[in-house]
């Protein structure tokens, strides 16, 4: 029997702090009419001092988990996709799995940039399609605040912070991911790169004073690449789909610049009313901007049973991705009972205390082990 990946959950998360435009032009020197001019960016996001972009994820994992109805326990695979780690290791998704108690789930992160949600989509959906698992929990989250130089206008003025969901699962309904197209030109990576950090240039006092920690983009580069590919993939997308382009629902691209978008859509000649768009509010916020557009184009009642979805991203790497969906839930989706709610929240109270006491059993066992050794040594 035929195995297809459906998208039956989804959830975003954003932070509360917004910075406007005119925010930044008393940082920096910059106007919102230039900013919005050259971007179509009018205000992103940025993460709460104890915000995380594990905390972020797991937020936006748990609402994906509610829509679907889904308990943590049953997800085979959970994969964030990320360019800014809470650290080099462990995955950030590790946390998530934690926290989640997604106690039989494996988990790792997926570094392609922007483009790496997308390309965790296509990753999830082929080990559902393979028959390897039957749940996987896609995450794109970020906090690119913390990677950002404040003083400088041409990169700062582009990027937020917030994590996007969804849950992938095995379906004998024909539908989900139809397709998926992946690319990469690795002569690129400088355009757009965090030069310190890796073991190129590990962290130090000179690479930290020289502001290699920070994002470096030629952005002029980086324009051209994407109104390039942008309409490329999705091409090669939609015929591996076998889907016209006439039967497109709606274009969902990484939001990036609002130049880049209308690019692409002019050359797939798309009318507006097919291309989602709320960069204007967000930002480019890396691998978590193609979800949680996805999100409010869900929740704005721009999907439904049966569309086709052309979903597209590119960045660092230089990478670039496209997925054609055939949506198969049926919208809008039922409110759950209050008893589900309460016991989903007891559910990750009781992941926490779980963790907790693995914790705890491991320093009993480590100190009884160093008490067993010294007394044997003694001996």
């Amino acid at each position: 029997m035929a195995r297809y990946a459906q998208i039956v959950g989804w959830g975003m998360y954003v932070p509360s702090e917004i910075l406007t435009n005119d925010d930044l032009s008393s940082m920096v020197d910059t106007s919102d009419d230039w900013i919005r001019a050259r971007t179509g960016i009018v205000e992103r996001r940025i993460a709460a001092p104890k915000e995380t972009t594990a905390t972020m994820a797991i937020r936006a994992a748990q609402a994906a988990l509610r829509v679907a109805n889904v308990n943590p326990a049953r997800l085979d695979l959970i994969i964030v996709a990320t360019a800014t780690p809470d650290y080099p290791f462990p995955a950030t998704a590790c946390l998530v799995q934690d926290a989640l108690g997604a106690t039989r789930a494996g988990a790792f992160d997926l570094s392609a940039g922007c483009t790496g949600f997308v390309y965790g989509l296509a990753v999830g959906s082929q080990m559902i399609i393979s028959g390897a698992y039957d749940q996987v929990l896609v995450i794109g989250a970020e906090t690119l605040s913390r990677i950002v130089n404040w003083t400088d206008r041409n990169t700062c003025v582009l990027f937020g912070d917030g994590a996007g969901a969804v849950l992938l699962q095995a379906s004998a309904v024909p539908g989900g991911v139809l397709s998926t197209v992946l690319g990469s030109d690795g002569s690129g990576g400088d355009l757009l790169m965090l030069p310190a950090g890796g073991s190129r240039h590990p962290a130090s006092a000179e690479t930290v004073a020289q502001g290699l920690h920070y994002i470096q983009m030629n952005g002029r580069e980086i324009f051209r690449f994407a109104t390039r590919v942008m309409a490329k993939a999705a091409r090669q997308a939609l015929a591996e789909a076998n889907v016209d382009l006439e039967d497109i629902s709606l274009f969902i691209s990484h939001q990036a610049n609002g130049r880049i978008i209308q690019s692409a859509a002019k050359s797939l000649k798309l009318p507006p009313e097919k291309v989602f768009v709320n960069l204007d509010r967000y930002g480019n916020t890396s691998s978590a901007s193609v979800p949680i557009a996805l999100c409010e184009a869900i929740e704005q009642g721009r999907v439904k049973r049966d569309d086709h979805l052309v979903i597209v991203g590119f960045g660092a790497g230089l990478t670039w991705a496209a997925v054609v969906v055939k949506w198969g839930m049926p919208l809008p989706v039922p409110q759950p009972p209050r008893w589900t709610v309460v016991w989903r929240l007891a559910r990750y109270r009781l992941a926490a205390v779980r963790s907790y006491l693995r914790r705890l059993g491991r320093r009993i066992l480590s100190a009884l082990t160093g008490l067993f050794v010294r007394n044997n040594g003694s001996g």
